[in-house]
């Protein structure tokens, strides 16, 4: 009867509390308070992402900016930095921080520990090499240098997982430690690169590592906006049994579930993510971190919740890179190191609500 308990609240089974959305052949289960809230968070982020339309050194009223995207004026300066700087700017906040706050979840979810985020593990680390071998090494940009984070996640991803195996299995502690070993390693093979490669491509790759929204074009926001809509349903598809798998392997098998088939696609899933995130934008902290924790306290926690992750990441990142625009005094700050401070006070916050340590 205990593990019947422990699996109802960890699965948020009980029909009298949720109603059923259908899209075609498929369905999505959300409690009444879930429904309400991811309508409250998709509203919000569908108001930040208006005002950052009109924010910048060119004032662009909101009836200006309905007309240039409703096609009714097709010329101008005004339309050419709608559409080409202010619109794909917006485009890879938005699905960046989704992408980082679904990573973030999942990732938490397989350490099963708050601290498991992808840019501490140190796989946002593994991707920010890949990256930076394809600007520093070969000057390339753009689809490629995603392409490359993309392998350098992934490869960091398979050392670190297998490095993390005992006994058959990953434990938590053991997967952020490793990871935050070979983070380290990767950090300063990052900073040898930097300095053995050329000028110009050091100087590129560093304003990159910093992490910034600025003079991002539709081909950085397209690959990112793309793994998003692709992945994030394959996440929340597998979410439930990766919820019981976090109640342990053995209470998991007996319920059905593939824990090993289960774990290896989500951690693909998490580091794809988090990979196109970090070339996308660059390496992004806090996000991921912070994600997956915030949506949990305004629903409650018990199992993993996908899009409320996704929706929260992409309120927090195109937040920050308002606070970022409004500065007063010119003040230019790039979003990665917002961030990254935000984060570091919210890291120091979390490791003392925590009585294990």
């Amino acid at each position: 009867m205990e593990n019947l308990a422990a699996i109802n609240r960890k699965t948020n089974t009980n029909p009298l509390h949720y109603s059923v959305v259908k899209v075609g052949s498929c369905q999505l289960i959300l409690s009444r308070k879930q429904a309400f809230t991811y309508f409250a968070l998709l509203s919000s982020v569908c108001l930040l992402a208006v005002y950052s339309v009109t924010v910048g050194k060119l004032n662009i009223g909101l009836n200006e900016v309905w007309a240039i995207v409703s096609g009714d004026v097709t010329q101008g300066f005004k339309q050419r930095v709608v559409m080409n700087i202010r619109l794909p700017r917006i485009t890879t906040a938005l699905f960046v921080g989704a992408a980082l706050g679904v990573s973030g979840a999942i990732f938490q979810s397989l350490s099963r520990n708050a601290l498991g985020s992808p840019d501490i593990i140190g796989f946002t680390t593994g991707a920010a090499s890949g990256a930076i071998a394809q600007i520093v090494l070969f000057e390339q940009s753009g689809l490629a240098v995603s392409l490359s984070a993309i392998g350098g996640g992934l490869a960091t991803a398979v050392v670190v997982y297998l490095l993390s195996r005992q006994h058959g299995r990953v434990g938590g502690y053991r997967l952020i430690l490793i990871g935050i070993g070979v983070g380290s390693i990767l950090s300063a093979l990052n900073s040898l690169m930097l300095v053995k490669g050329h000028i110009d491509s050091a100087i590129t790759a560093n304003l990159w590592l910093a992490g910034s929204l600025h003079a991002r074009t539709w081909q950085h926001a397209l690959p990112v906006m793309l793994g998003v809509i692709l992945f994030v349903p394959a996440a929340t598809y597998f979410a439930r049994r990766l919820s019981l798998i976090e109640m342990g392997d053995d209470l998991a098998k007996q319920l059905g579930v593939n824990v090993e088939t289960t774990r290896l696609l989500m951690l693909f899933i998490a580091v794809i993510l988090a990979a196109l995130a970090t070339g996308a934008a660059g390496p992004i902290s806090f996000i991921a971190l912070a994600a997956p924790q915030l949506i949990a306290r305004l629903i409650g926690g018990g199992q993993i919740l996908i899009i409320g992750s996704a929706l929260m990441g992409a309120i927090l990142l195109i937040s920050a890179d308002l606070i970022s625009q409004l500065l007063p005094f010119d003040f230019s700050l790039p979003i990665g190191t917002m961030t990254g401070l935000i984060g570091g006070v919210y890291l120091l916050f979390l490791l003392a609500q925590r009585r294990d340590l």
